[in-house]
């Protein structure tokens, strides 16, 4: 074990060689303070604290408290340092995270000096937070009056986190989970809404926040988390200096304790929100779920894991084929799996699409299933299969959606918060290979399905319905008590509102003195932006005497014993027709049958050879052309290195011998992709409304829009309607057809990561895949026609997320820098203050895409709409008119090239250099974009926002519940339903065009 500071005893250690790291877990004298350290080579080291916090109720109390905490502590007593600080760093992550069980503040930097500085403020946020009630009441929640100064105006219920968790259960998936979580939790914490109910979060008191505070964030009570190459023994030294040394013992200790099982199955039926324009009919969701056991028992949780892998993990798996191909609904439930995030295990599944009288029929259907699984078993294969899919899991190097450190200490945690081995959680090559030999005996799934699912009584069936009126009731209830409050107060209390509204904004206004703060600067950047290098070499074909050959680029990178490889063709000429239908063939393209083999049979092929086997599109707008785009096909898998010639020869398989032939299972996949898509509106409404926002353009901002936003989600739905039949399925196939041979045409290249000493095997490997395509075929881009949008979408949102939009620039031109500062300085100065303190927005900023020459505001899950969109202009005016310091210049420049400099997985940096250069953002390229960017002035983004920012072209998205339906139409917004029907109505109603998709050039 490393050195260890006098303050700290060590308790144990472990090398873990599949994942290059070393575990070492030691224990604070004094307190008791646990510190977990994962020793790596790894420059991007990451630190998070992490405290058990077990509400009683659904009020939100962790979750708000975990907010307010970051607003000001004792030595930094700013009344914002968590934000001031994303803009005076160059970290790689920064975030806080209330789970249901733990809430944790995690970070990442590259940069020693920036690490240093963001775990002094950190350590004093969470150790001495000044938990001021302005801060409770603009974080949590507040009354106030409408109009603010008028104690005559209806009382209004205002905080962030009220607003962000209306916005967090406008989600069915949130609700469906939450609601499940209550009945199979019935006596625990897991019995309540850890983030908070909306009509929950407004009993919460400051003073029961601050007892929370003072019995919950105790060093007692607290996991200390590292990952990177800084010792354990320093990180030991500052949380002792900092913090721990002014602690005492905790007198008592925080735990989640076992849930009492129930002695027979339970049924219950619930319902959820849905518009009334929407048809209920089919919208039901059916659900199975089990508790199976204690997290912390390694053995018992792998079990769990490789059964629910077994039954759910493709499509030929017994229960999942049963759910996707059951006509008791549309498709398989968004929950589906084992979820190892709490205390015990929770397996579950189930089907949405459904209605609510079917709910009996599943469930013996499913019963069925898992008796023929305790009765038959599985064969061999499929649970081989299911385990080489569990060791790609420990073996992959992870690091492109946020740091591979934080991915383990965040596995690690669930073990650390319940007291069980934490090491082992991670360590878990000696248990797989204990697996390996268990699953020799046939009957060994076969006796866990019986033990964990048949034989356990502690099971939940949920009936999930939807209702049309429960929104409005909702709304009336929250009216009537907030009615009924002000029916009591007296003439002080209404004067005290008055007075808190009046000290919140003059706090909100207030510029604190963030000298006190540390800070980076653009001397701290380094002078290179991080390079990736390949290698290009060509491959020939197997066929004797061919003499055409391809281009394969390959990286030599640290990735496990895994590789990656890709096919990548150019994108021919497509009719318009083929264009749109281009999302759902790459789709369903690897999941179809191959040759003789049928679907069922590909997916047990895929499991046993690959991690992954999926298509997609990639395109790019000309570096100094936004109306000329290209696009490439790619066909992207991983496997285990000794798996690589499987894998081509199962790419070479899709690409050659895929069939079209099995309607029934094109259907299931499209009624599958339309399920993910709905339910990811709430999810990324500021995204979809930005697409909206800058659809008009040019043709890039419009088929970004047509194809992965609102308007792609509402052909989806009118194109679903055409498959109601054999004869709409068949055409559907054979444009799949048409668009496959054209893809299969191309010319290709080839890129494939893995281990040095492998590349030249795995080059030699991809032979088979070199088609006899010469000549790349990039078809010029359609002619577009520039129009102004203004639009409100309606979906099944209590919250709206609002977006307006510039025509720019592209990456070449000179002013591509500066609008790409300027995001961030708009935000930093003016937006963030405006839209999340003032206006009650869980979030709220600007970007420049230069890829469509766009630039964006955005806010998300957003009690407002008018004044939002006012105060986007209003930021206008105060970067014109007001007067700025030069480190607001540089801060915004931090946040841009830390972004850039963002390191991701060995794998996934080569992807993006290879994918950057496809299009001609060489490293070259980027690197002087960076420079460029470095040196903007305030100058430069007063100009271009001075040129760009323009109110006559300005175009306007907002995505809406019904409740905005009315703001909307009044700001002179074109109403948008997501589905045909919905907009017809809304046409004939007189508040909206008729659609004009079909006619878009």
């Amino acid at each position: 074990m490393s050195n260890v500071h006098p303050a700290f005893e060590p308790i144990t250690s472990a090398e873990i060689e599949s994942l290059g790291v070393r575990v070492e877990e030691y224990r604070h004298r004094r307190t008791g303070a646990q510190h977990l350290h994962i020793a790596a080579d790894n420059p991007e080291n990451v630190f998070m604290v992490a405290l058990r916090t077990v509400p009683h109720d659904s009020s939100g109390v962790a979750h708000i408290l975990e907010h307010t905490a970051l607003c000001g502590s004792d030595k930094y007593p700013v009344r914002d340092p968590f934000f001031m600080m994303i803009r005076r760093s160059l970290n790689t992550f920064m975030n806080a995270l209330t789970s249901s069980d733990w809430t944790a503040y995690p970070f990442a930097s590259q940069n020693r000096k920036d690490f240093d500085n963001l775990l002094d403020v950190y350590l004093d946020a969470v150790f001495f937070a000044r938990l001021d009630p302005l801060d409770f009441a603009q974080e949590g929640h507040r009354l106030e009056f409408k109009e603010p100064e008028n104690a005559d105006s209806d009382l209004v219920f205002k905080g962030v986190v009220f607003n962000e968790m209306k916005g967090a259960m406008s989600s069915v998936t949130s609700q469906l989970w939450q609601t499940l979580s209550k009945y199979l939790f019935p006596t625990t914490t897991y019995h309540f809404n850890s983030g908070g109910e909306p009509a929950d979060i407004p009993d919460l008191t400051y003073e029961q926040l601050v007892e929370f505070y003072r019995s919950h964030y105790h060093p007692s009570n607290a996991i200390f988390m590292t990952f990177g190459d800084i010792e354990a023994a320093e990180h030991q030294a500052v949380f002792e200096e900092k913090a721990l040394h002014k602690f005492d013992p905790l007198q008592k200790t925080i735990a989640v304790g076992r849930e009492k099982n129930y002695l027979a199955p339970v049924k219950v039926e619930e319902y959820y929100p849905l518009p009334g324009d929407e048809s209920q009919s089919e919208k039901t969701h059916i659900v199975l779920g089990w508790l199976l056991g204690d997290v912390t028992d390694l053995e018992q949780a792998l079990t769990a894991h490789l059964l629910a892998g077994v039954l759910l993990d493709n499509s030929a798996s017994p229960l999942m084929r049963l759910l996707e191909t059951t006509e008791l609904g549309q498709s398989p439930s968004p929950l589906i799996g084992l979820d190892d995030s709490q205390r015990e295990l929770v397996f579950v599944c189930g089907i949405e699409g459904s209605e609510a009288d079917r709910a009996d029929t599943l469930e013996q259907e499913v019963l069925k299933v898992l008796e023929e699984v305790a009765e038959k078993g599985v064969p061999y294969e499929q649970v081989a299969a299911a385990l080489h899919q569990l060791e790609l899991q420990q073996r992959e190097i992870g690091g492109d959606g946020f740091p591979y450190g934080l991915q383990l200490i965040l596995t690690a945690l669930t073990g650390a918060t319940h007291r069980g081995d934490a090491i082992g959680l991670l360590n878990i090559d000696s248990t797989l290979e204990k697996l390996r030999e268990q699953i020799k005996d046939p009957k060994f799934i076969a006796d866990a399905a019986r033990k964990l699912l048949l034989e356990n009584q502690h099971r939940v069936r949920l009936v999930l319905a939807p209702d049309s009126e429960m929104a409005n009731r909702a709304d009336e209830a929250e009216k009537a008590r907030l009615a009924e409050i002000k029916s009591r107060l007296t003439d002080g209390e209404k004067q005290q509102i008055i007075q808190t509204a009046k000290a919140l904004a003059e706090r909100q206004q207030r510029k604190d003195d963030e000298s006190i703060l540390p800070k980076v600067g653009v001397e701290d950047i380094p002078p290179e932006l991080p390079k990736v290098e390949g290698e290009e070499v060509l491959v020939s074909p197997v066929a004797e005497g061919a003499k055409h050959q391809q281009k394969v680029t390959r990286y030599s990178a640290g990735t496990n014993g895994l590789v990656y490889q890709q096919l990548i063709a150019t994108l021919p000429e497509f009719t318009d027709e083929e264009r749109l239908l281009l999302p759902y063939y790459t789709q369903v393209l690897s999941e179809l049958g191959v040759g003789d083999k049928n679907y069922l049979q590909v997916q047990q092929w895929q499991a046993a050879v690959a991690g992954s086997l999926h298509g997609f599109t990639s395109h790019r707008t000309d570096l100094d052309n936004l109306h000329n785009q290209s696009g490439h096909f790619i066909l992207s898998g991983k496997a285990l290195a000794a798996n690589q010639a499987a894998l081509s020869e199962l790419m070479q398989a899709t690409m050659e011998q895929v069939r079209f032939d099995e309607l029934s299972r094109i259907k299931e996949l499209l009624l599958q992709t339309l399920a993910r898509r709905e339910q990811s509106v709430v999810g990324s409404g500021h995204a979809l409304a930005m697409a909206a926002a800058s659809a008009g353009f040019n043709r890039a901002a419009f088929e970004g829009h047509e194809q992965g936003g609102l308007l792609g989600l509402r052909q989806l739905k009118s194109l679903m309607r055409t498959l109601d039949n054999e004869a709409g399925l068949e055409s559907m196939a054979e444009k799949f057809r048409t668009i496959h041979h054209k893809i299969s045409g191309s010319q290709r290249q080839f890129l494939v990561i893995g281990e040095e000493e492998r590349l030249e095997s795995f080059t030699q490997a991809l032979q088979p895949l070199v088609n006899e395509a010469t000549v790349a075929r990039e078809p010029a881009s359609a002619p577009f026609t520039p129009r102004k949008v203004e639009e409100v979408w309606l979906a099944n949102s209590q919250v709206n997320f609002c977006a307006k939009a510039y025509p720019t620039v592209p990456m070449s031109h000179e002013d591509a820098p500066a609008l790409a500062v300027l995001g961030g300085f708009l935000r930093n100065g003016y937006l963030h203050r405006t839209i999340r303190e003032q206006g009650g927005a869980y979030g709220g900023g600007a970007s420049h895409d230069v890829n469509i020459g766009a630039f964006r505001f955005f806010s998300y899950r957003d009690p407002r709409m008018a004044e939002t969109l006012q105060d986007f202009d209003d930021s206008i005016g105060w970067l014109l008119n007001e007067s700025h310091e030069d480190s607001q210049v540089e801060e915004a420049i931090l946040g841009v090239i830390g972004s850039m400099d963002k390191p991701g997985s060995p794998a996934g940096e080569a992807k993006k250099a290879f994918h950057s250069n496809l299009y001609g953002r060489t490293h070259a390229v980027r690197q002087a974009f960076r420079k460029k960017v470095s040196e903007v002035t305030l100058d430069d983004l007063q100009r271009v926002g001075k040129t760009y920012l323009q109110p006559e072209n300005a175009s306007t998205a907002v995505v809406t519940g019904s409740q905005g339906r009315e703001a909307g139409i009044e700001l002179g917004l074109k109403v948008e339903a997501l589905s045909q029907e919905s907009n017809a109505e809304a046409v004939e109603a007189g508040r909206a065009e008729p659609s004009a998709e079909k006619a878009q050039p």
